[in-house]
């Protein structure tokens, strides 16, 4: 598969053509591009995120999952890298970092516009967003804004940021936790700050903090955010509240990791009859009320659903039946087995064998 592309790498006034245009690359919106690709469709993959996988790599990439047929056990992150290695014998673009911002009637077809100007005209759209774009929980405070980029920061992307630096990371959940392990031996001080003992992370990763903490290698603080302090126009201290009373904190950067939440967006603006953030879709194809639109995964709205991976997966699948339709009026589908259809398996065989 080409590699992942962050946004704005290609993006511009030209226009994308292909088959089937899907939003999002969570584990639906993945498996979907790897179903495209067995029917003989093109496709094009958008995530607001910065890398593949969604809610599963966003909010617990070690979690354990069960409940993949004939994988008893794997974390979120094996299964994302899965689903990316069974996509790349067909060579399909993801485009990371860009929102779906504008969806319109082109003809037949649909014309996609995203965050960075990039315009994809396609037969069919997938919307496999999940709970729509995630984006992190921001620091209550009103002043918090102005420092962002200047001492606040709500995701770690590169660790050797803070060689050598006093950290302060805010929050209970398995990231902040993560995080607090792994820059205790890069940064020259980390201070965990949350508002009660309890953490929201894995027993063992909690573990693992209490005795980093009784080593002296991590300082444990249980309290809030009351107000933040600047020195020379960027970030250098909190005041924090604790049961004990008012705490100051001196730091180089705070990390926020209050967790994410779901946004909608634009999408919330579109004429798909959206309720309470999920799209109504055909069960019989998971069409919704546009021709040649279609909705997936959590986001998908219908009786009885049930938010698994697995129920993505089969949704995925089904759409694409229908989408091949639009973007092939004048052709008949035939049925295809993976395993029957040779000129599939010599393409993935022979990917398999590179």
């Amino acid at each position: 598969m080409n590699e992942p592309q962050k946004a704005g790498s290609s993006a511009g006034e030209s226009v994308e053509s292909t088959d089937v245009a899907i939003i999002g690359a969570g584990p639906a919106g993945l498996f979907a591009m790897f179903e495209a690709g067995v029917i003989g469709l093109n496709c094009i993959t958008i995530d607001a995120l910065d890398r593949p996988g969604g809610q599963c790599t966003e909010l617990y990439p070690d979690k354990p999952i069960y409940d993949i047929p004939a994988v008893p056990r794997c974390t979120a992150q094996e299964l994302v890298d899965r689903l990316l290695e069974q996509c790349e014998p067909f060579g399909y673009p993801i485009y990371l970092g860009e929102r779906a911002e504008t969806l319109e009637r082109a003809g037949e077809r649909w014309e996609l516009t995203t965050s960075e100007g990039r315009v994809i005209n396609a037969a069919a759209v997938l919307i496999a967003a999940g709970n729509g774009a995630f984006v992190p929980q921001r620091v209550g405070l009103p002043e918090a804004e102005r420092f962002e980029g200047r001492g606040l920061h709500y995701a770690v992307r590169q660790a050797e940021r803070f060689r050598g630096r006093r950290v302060l990371i805010a929050g209970g959940g398995d990231s902040a936790l993560d995080w607090a392990l792994a820059l205790r031996g890069i940064a020259e001080q980390v201070v965990l700050l949350h508002r009660r003992t309890a953490y929201r992370a894995a027993p063992a990763t909690a573990q693992a903090v209490m005795a980093a903490h009784e080593a002296g290698q991590i300082e444990i603080v249980t309290g809030t955010l009351d107000a933040l302090h600047e020195s020379h126009g960027v970030l250098s201290g909190a005041r924090v509240k604790t049961l004990q009373g008012d705490r100051e904190l001196v730091f180089d950067d705070l990390v926020a990791l209050f967790g994410l939440v779901p946004d909608l967006g634009p999408l919330a603006g579109w004429p798909l009859r959206a309720r309470a953030g999920r799209i109504p879709v055909d069960t019989s194809n998971y069409e919704t009320a546009l021709p040649g639109v279609f909705a997936i995964g959590d986001i998908a709205l219908y009786d009885n659903k049930q938010k698994l991976i697995l129920s993505g997966f089969h949704e995925g699948s089904l759409a694409l039946r229908k989408a091949y339709t639009y973007a092939r009026p004048d052709k008949q589908r035939t049925h295809v087995h993976s395993s029957y259809d040779a000129a599939l398996q010599e393409k993935l065989n022979a990917h398999a064998h590179e």
